[in-house]
């Protein structure tokens, strides 16, 4: 992802923003590759890291020397320079997470609850909250972040049907959230939550063009491109789960026949009754040709297979990829295999959702943060403007 500053002067939070996003991206890094990589001069960016120092956001250190001279000065994210949290609601539970800035859980708790009500959700958040908080009592809380099972604004699939939340219908979740924590508060879906995870502490400096594979209960997907996670114009891009694969096949929650969560998901699994062996075997052909789909319509690096799904289930399906069809991707050349298992583990989405709140916490806007009383009063009329 192209990273570019502005020399404007209304730009001064943005720079900071990317900035700090320049290190966490190719730390360890030096003043002089930021710069380069950013556009701006070495001296506005050192201003700037000394700035983002002083406010603990970033730590500098040396290497021992090697030989004559002085080693260079190189930058990474101070982990304990901010904290998220992170929410993931499911159609089985609800689990929630402390997280630093640099993805490490500090400390987290689940609730097995089968959909649970807003009324219930809230609360079960609520309890939880003050004991994530008591493990950093002095940290400097950033945001929350919550990422729930799309599509979102959808008549006939959001909240309808047992992969989703039913009963979530014009619920005013951000606000409900900010209430309970005081914190800005973010709203993702949690296949786009478990890609952004990925991509920030899984597999992402090894792979910047993927499609994300999410196994929740249902099924859903997210094109990772340039490092980011493409949302959609109306932000609900990567819903495979919805797409026809069996003609005249099992009726979906969402009006139609033969959707490919119907037969891929974990819900599916737990319908099926079957062993996870014989259930594998069962789907292999469906998961093959969605798999040829992908492929073929977006060309990725490779096909990444993560979400609630054990790992010996995940590491079964990506057996898969020794017999795939043949597709766009069937090249000599590969250098990545046609599928992998995700390295964000059991806390993807809300490794993800809490990067989410601290990517919107330190976007522009809420880049006022790290500016003076005076300096944001002039700011916040320019931005708002």
């Amino acid at each position: 992802m192209a990273l570019k500053g502005t020399n404007q002067e209304l730009g001064r939070p943005y720079n900071r923003r990317i900035v700090l996003e320049s290190v966490r991206l190719n730390s360890p890094t030096t003043r002089g590759e930021i710069a380069s990589r950013v556009g701006l001069t070495v001296q506005t960016v050192s201003t700037i890291v000394r700035e983002l120092e002083e406010q603990n956001y970033l730590v500098s250190f040396r290497e021992n020397p090697k030989g004559r001279g002085l080693p260079p000065s190189f930058l990474r994210i101070n982990p304990e320079g901010g904290f998220a949290i992170g929410v993931h609601l499911t159609p089985v539970g609800i689990a929630a997470a402390l997280v630093d800035l640099s993805g490490n859980v500090i400390a987290s708790q689940d609730r097995a609850v089968s959909n649970a009500s807003p009324e219930a959700a809230f609360k079960i958040v609520g309890d939880i909250l003050p004991d994530l908080l008591a493990a950093r009592p002095q940290g400097r809380m950033l945001g929350i972040g919550m990422a729930l099972p799309g599509p979102f604004g959808v008549e006939s699939m959001s909240f309808v049907g047992p992969t989703t939340m039913a009963g979530w219908e014009n619920v005013e979740i951000r606000e409900r959230l900010t209430e309970l924590s005081g914190l800005p508060a973010f709203l993702e879906t949690d296949m786009a939550a478990a890609a952004l995870g990925e991509q920030l502490y899984g597999l992402g400096k090894q792979y910047s063009e993927y499609y994300y594979l999410y196994f929740g209960v249902g099924l859903g997907g997210a094109l990772v491109q340039e490092g980011r996670v493409l949302r959609g114009s109306g932000g609900n891009a990567g819903e495979i789960g919805h797409m026809p694969v069996v003609p005249d096949g099992e009726a979906c929650p969402c009006g139609n026949r033969g959707c490919l969560e119907r037969y891929v998901s974990l819900e599916a699994y737990r319908r099926s009754g079957k062993s996870e062996v014989d259930w594998l075997k069962a789907i292999a052909p469906t998961f093959r040709n969605a798999i040829a789909t992908v492929e073929n319509l977006f060309d990725p690096q490779t096909v990444v297979l993560g979400g609630l799904a054990s790992a010996s289930l995940l590491n079964g399906l990506a057996q898969f990829k020794a017999d795939l069809p043949n597709t766009i991707a069937a090249r000599r050349n590969r250098e990545a295999p046609r599928i992998v298992v995700a390295r964000g583990g059991e806390h993807a989405v809300l490794r993800g959702a809490a990067a989410l709140a601290v990517s919107g916490v330190l976007s522009p806007r809420f880049g006022l943060m790290f500016t003076g009383d005076n300096e944001r009063e002039t700011l916040d009329g320019g931005l708002a403007a």
